[in-house]
């Protein structure tokens, strides 16, 4: 009986298609169900989903709008403040080169005023120092004239002759002059 009951299986597996979903028998059935189940498909991404999945997208675009904005914003405020920071700093090299050029002028006007008052000291030890040469030089010519005097009466004397002082200051005051 096993072996009939195995034969009578192999037949009627053998008579059956493969795969229930290819039975053409059934094809009406399945047709339905897959309209049913597009249709609940299609309203439940049309009516749930995609409204949802439409009010993402459009806050996201909203947001990426914003930050672009706001970026474009904070860009122009960049550009505003390089350009005060690039004013700020020609006007600081400008107060700076102001500040050279009067520290300049003051210095060379010091240095004017100071080499004028060493000209004039220069100047007044110069006279001096010519003064006092001169004094000097005045001295030493009478220290020079009495000493040639005593020094031509003493040779005379000591050759033998006599000289009186009348004519050894003659004598002296000739030569000395050239």
């Amino acid at each position: 009986m096993a072996t009939e009951t195995n034969a009578a299986d192999a037949a009627q597996g053998a008579a059956a298609p493969g795969m229930p979903q290819l039975d053409f028998s059934n094809w009406d059935h399945q047709i339905f169900w897959l309209m049913v189940t597009l249709v609940v498909i299609y309203f439940v991404l049309s009516r749930i989903a995609l409204p949802r999945i439409a009010a993402v997208l459009a806050e996201r675009q909203g947001t990426i709008t914003n930050d672009i904005a706001a970026a474009d914003e904070l860009k122009a405020k960049a550009v505003e403040a390089e350009e005060a920071y690039n004013k700020a700093l020609a006007d600081a090299r400008a107060e700076a080169q102001r500040i050279i050029s009067e520290a300049k002028a003051e210095i060379q006007t010091e240095l004017d005023e100071a080499t004028a008052k060493a000209d004039a000291e220069i100047a007044e030890k110069t006279a001096e120092g010519e003064k006092k040469i001169a004094e000097i030089q005045a001295s030493a010519m009478e220290s020079v004239q009495v000493v040639a005097k005593d020094t031509a009466a003493e040779i005379v004397a000591a050759l033998g002759g006599k000289a009186d002082a009348k004519t050894v200051n003659a004598a002296v005051a000739n030569r000395m002059k050239g």
